[in-house]
């Protein structure tokens, strides 16, 4: 097939979108489909332009079956509710001429990934005048996140919003999404039942996979006996990481490290100040991400109270895989507290006193843990596995294709 994706983020992005994007289009590339990209330069969790990459050039690069285009953006130094909207259309203008110009190019599938709906616009004329099968991949609840979290605030706005987010949702053939409860989002969306996919986030367990012992105790200087109870992945304002710095005021006894960068590290640098038991890492190389996440006793997964059903925490994959129990904080019936409380502890989100209690009950109990990180792993093999869920959507592709 040849098939183009639009994807504002994209490898080598190490978190979040990119790095599914990219995992995505190498294992199409791979078996033998003509794959295009159309991106942005690589930019995030840091929200700044890799080295080696330009913000403001458009730059064609080809890896076998795979081209890739990226395409400027603008790019805010501090994130706020309208810098995000305008950095998202940004790259929806520049990219929109690169999307169009696939129309002679003639693809069999067009993916467009979400967030940001505002490149929804390209894929639905392009795939219509060509006509393309149409997918619009849902990673996140953008609009509902930003209405919920208070990113944005125009409550007056809502309606109108929402009904324009469905208007364009209904012009995709399928539309997909990578949670169980996120489909559900999509029933109160109006998309009907024969237009939805199931696409989860995957991970390669071959190489994320339990290890007895990490070399990063020695790097860091953790002894031996320490418990580590780690955060690694984007620190914005969705994941409420305020809860973790409030932990470890707490539990002085536990060796916090929080890795990663986002819009809200400086913020959550200030409150932690004074407090010697948490280390502040940058995001580590993909290569040494096993050994890194097997250096975790614990692992933690804080959300903000509402954000659960509209984002399936794409950092679970890997926490699950490494075999490690799990604090998270989430609702009730929501995907993330029905994953983690088979394999680690769920509490309300906000709850800092239950969440403290939760990771000092499961440093003082290395059978419970043990126990939850044997569910974690099996939970990983049987649902998330990379291959499996890549060729059964190659399934669907092709069946989709098959109905024109």
């Amino acid at each position: 097939m040849k098939i183009l994706l639009a994807s504002t983020n994209y490898a080598p992005e190490l978190t979040g979108i990119g790095k599914y994007s990219g995992e995505m289009t190498q294992w199409l590339a791979e078996n033998d489909h003509d794959v295009r990209v159309i991106c942005s330069p690589p930019y995030y969790p840091e929200w700044e332009v890799h080295q080696g990459f330009s913000a403001w050039k458009y730059k064609k690069e080809k890896q076998g079956n795979l081209t890739i285009y990226r395409c400027p953006l603008w790019i805010p130094k501090k994130p706020s509710g309208l810098s995000r909207l305008i950095h998202l259309a940004s790259f929806a203008l520049s990219s929109l001429p690169v999307v169009l110009r696939h129309i002679f190019w003639r693809p069999d599938v067009i993916i467009c990934v979400e967030p940001p709906l505002f490149n929804s616009f390209g894929a639905i004329i392009t795939s219509k005048l060509c006509r393309a099968k149409s997918i619009l991949h849902i990673q996140d609840f953008e609009i509902d996140a930003a209405f919920e979290l208070g990113i944005v605030k125009a409550g007056w706005l809502k309606k109108s919003i929402y009904g324009f987010e469905s208007f364009l949702m209904r012009r995709f053939d399928k539309v997909s999404t990578i949670s169980e409860t996120m489909l559900k989002k999509l029933d109160e969306k109006q998309i009907a039942k024969d237009k939805q996919l199931f696409f989860p986030n995957w991970v390669d367990t071959d190489f994320i996979h339990p290890l007895a012992s990490s070399s990063y105790r020695e790097k860091l200087n953790i002894s031996s006996t320490k418990t580590v109870a780690l955060y690694s992945g984007n620190m914005g304002e969705k994941q409420g990481l305020e809860i973790v710095i409030e932990a470890a005021r707490t539990l002085k006894e536990i060796q916090f490290i929080m890795c990663g960068s986002g819009a809200a590290i400086e913020r959550l640098k200030k409150l932690a100040e004074g407090l010697k038991n948490i280390i502040w890492l940058d995001l580590q190389p993909f290569e040494l991400l096993n050994d890194f996440l097997n250096v975790a006793d614990i692992h933690l997964l804080p959300q903000q109270a509402g954000a659960a059903d509209l984002v399936m925490p794409s950092k679970l994959t890997g926490m699950l895989s490494s075999g490690t129990a799990i604090v998270a904080t989430a609702d009730i019936g929501t995907q993330v507290e029905q994953v983690v409380k088979q394999c680690g502890i769920v509490v309300p989100a906000g709850n800092t006193e239950l969440f403290s209690q939760a990771i000092q009950d499961l440093s003082k109990d290395e059978k419970l843990r043990k126990n939850f990180g044997i569910e974690a792993r099996k939970y990983a093999e049987n649902n998330l596995e990379y291959q499996n869920i890549m060729k059964s959507f190659n399934k669907e592709l092709i069946t989709l294709i098959e109905e024109q």
